[in-house]
């Protein structure tokens, strides 16, 4: 059956690429409304649903907008907690443009959502079943690819130069479990030059060692290491998880990503989508 959240939930925090203090607060909402943001801070409270086809901007981050301008980014970790959880259909007020980064994972979100109770609702779950394999390549040796299967698996594999990352895999159907002990845990990286030009350009306002890994060429400044094996894949894993979920249903099917981000991901929604014959949405 489809859930919704039993009461309000309210989450505060620090803003990556903003640096502003942002209050989002998690409302119940009815059957088959799916997940939706509301700008609280701007003049009629405007609202954008959670889907690709309003992804205006996937370079640092998944961002939505409205048609009356409500932006909303760095959607993807909440996103891939309200997925693993099981909530369909929520009214997420935010008060600023961006959500809080936490702690650079999912896992706060993970944590806080998973001691909220939830709502049985008067309605079937539906889900969107890929029928026919669907492609998207960049010409750069990204690429992602939506194959029918009976569940959600993901196989990711990405290659850096610095040892410490090196090619590393993550290849597992999204379970419950998987994605608490390996999934959620894992924290948005990134190299040190890449920090120091976000920085010059006025992004990352937020970030430090306390929401991010950072590379320095063989170095991990964070002080405390990785949390999980193939920390840096995995949270690639996450990102796509979060990502999925803006087709508006839980997805039947396994996506094999390699060396792939936020675009990638919505391209593939999108050609997926292009084609109903691609697709169905069942209940079972």
């Amino acid at each position: 059956m489809q859930h919704t959240l039993k009461h309000a939930v309210t989450i505060e925090g620090i803003g990556l690429h903003s640096g502003c203090q942002t209050k989002l607060t998690l409302h119940p909402a009815p059957i088959n409304s799916g997940i939706v943001f509301c700008r609280s801070d701007m003049a009629g409270k405007p609202t954008v649903p959670a889907l690709y086809s309003n992804v205006v901007d996937t370079r640092n981050c998944t961002c939505l907008s409205s048609s009356q301008g409500a932006v909303v980014s760095t959607i993807e970790h909440l996103m891939a907690a309200l997925y693993i959880l099981g909530i369909d259909n929520a009214l997420i007020e935010v008060d600023n443009q961006e959500l809080p980064i936490m702690d650079g994972s999912a896992l706060p979100f993970y944590e806080i959502l998973s001691q909220a109770e939830l709502q049985e609702q008067n309605a079937k779950r539906k889900y969107l079943r890929v029928k026919k394999t669907i492609k998207f390549e960049d010409g750069k040796g990204g690429s992602v690819v939506l194959e029918p299967s009976e569940n959600f698996a993901i196989h990711f594999e990405i290659e850096f130069p610095s040892k410490i990352v090196g090619h590393q895999t993550f290849d597992a159907p999204i379970t419950q479990d998987i994605f608490a002990q390996k999934i959620a845990p894992c924290r948005t990286f990134c190299e040190k030059y890449q920090v120091d030009y976000l920085r010059s350009i006025g992004l990352i306002k937020g970030g430090s060692l306390d929401n991010a890994i950072v590379l320095d060429g063989e170095t991990l400044l964070n002080p405390e290491g990785f949390r999980v094996d193939n920390e840096c894949v995995n949270h690639k894993t996450l990102d796509a998880v979060g990502d999925m979920y803006t087709s508006g249903y839980p997805v039947l099917g396994k996506l094999t990503a390699q060396r792939s981000g936020h675009y990638h991901n919505n391209e593939l929604l999108k050609q997926l989508f292009a084609d109903s014959s691609n697709y169905e949405i069942v209940e079972k």
